[in-house]
């Protein structure tokens, strides 16, 4: 599904990654219990043009906003290019604090892939109810907005790509991860669609971003598909609604 130039580019991701733990280990010592690779480095479905490099950090007390400052630093010297892809998800040992959402915490338990270990902490696993009030409040809600803006463009720009494609993805797995409660790559999420499409969502809008980002193409050939976003995020809101209705 992915070409071997995404292949590649996985394992440089994954050595620059390699690279920022060591240094991460080096600042935190003993403080430190575990780096770890999660999305799509960890799950799968990397694309060299639209994966982001997705790091989580695990320590006994957590992070201060002064380390994550020296962190993403040292992440900028090692590659400028790769430091703007990462994005760090921290937490103390009681998963008490820090950036850490239910979702990617079931991504943690599920597919995190250890760079360094010294201490593998598992969390409370979120249930369904969790991960439904979670996905209902500023992923819908940031997904929503940016679906209304994108509908109401008359060109896109190309700094809006990345984010643009996302916005026709991201249909998928919301209903993926709210059906299911799992956390999963797009190529995942897209395939359970196909046998669970909730009414009056299009599946054939997000199959044609699916395979753009497999491409590793310009979105351009989608954009007459913003349109359709809104009816997305309609679809969308419908199962929440049906959702909450059937509750005992």
């Amino acid at each position: 599904m992915y070409s071997a130039a995404d292949d590649s580019a996985a394992d440089d991701a994954r050595t620059f990654a390699g690279a920022l733990a060591e240094c991460w280990r080096r600042r935190l010592d003993t403080d430190l219990l575990g780096v770890y690779l999660l999305g799509s480095l960890a799950h799968g479905g990397f694309s060299r043009r639209y994966s982001d490099i997705d790091m989580a950090v695990t320590s006994e007390l957590g992070l201060t906003p002064a380390q994550l400052d020296a962190m993403r630093g040292e992440a900028a010297a090692l590659s400028p290019a790769m430091a703007a892809k990462v994005s760090i998800f921290w937490t103390d040992r009681m998963f008490s604090a820090g950036r850490f959402p239910p979702l990617d915490r079931i991504d943690y338990l599920d597919h995190g892939a250890a760079l360094i270990e010294h201490a593998r902490i598992a969390p409370a696993r979120p249930d369904l109810t969790e991960i439904r009030r979670y996905l209902c409040g500023k992923p819908f809600e940031g997904w929503a907005q940016s679906a209304a803006q994108f509908a109401a463009l008359d060109t896109l720009d190309p700094k809006s790509h990345k984010p643009y494609l996302r916005a026709q993805l991201y249909p998928a797995r919301f209903v993926y991860s709210f059906m299911t409660g799992r956390m999963g790559s797009n190529d995942a999420a897209v395939e359970w669609l196909m046998d669970h499409t909730p009414a009056g969502l299009n599946l054939a809008a997000i199959e044609r971003a699916l395979d753009c980002r497999r491409a590793a193409a310009d979105p351009d050939a989608l954009f007459a598909a913003r349109t359709l976003l809104p009816r997305q995020v309609a679809a969308c809101a419908a199962l929440i609604h049906e959702s909450a209705a059937e509750r005992p």
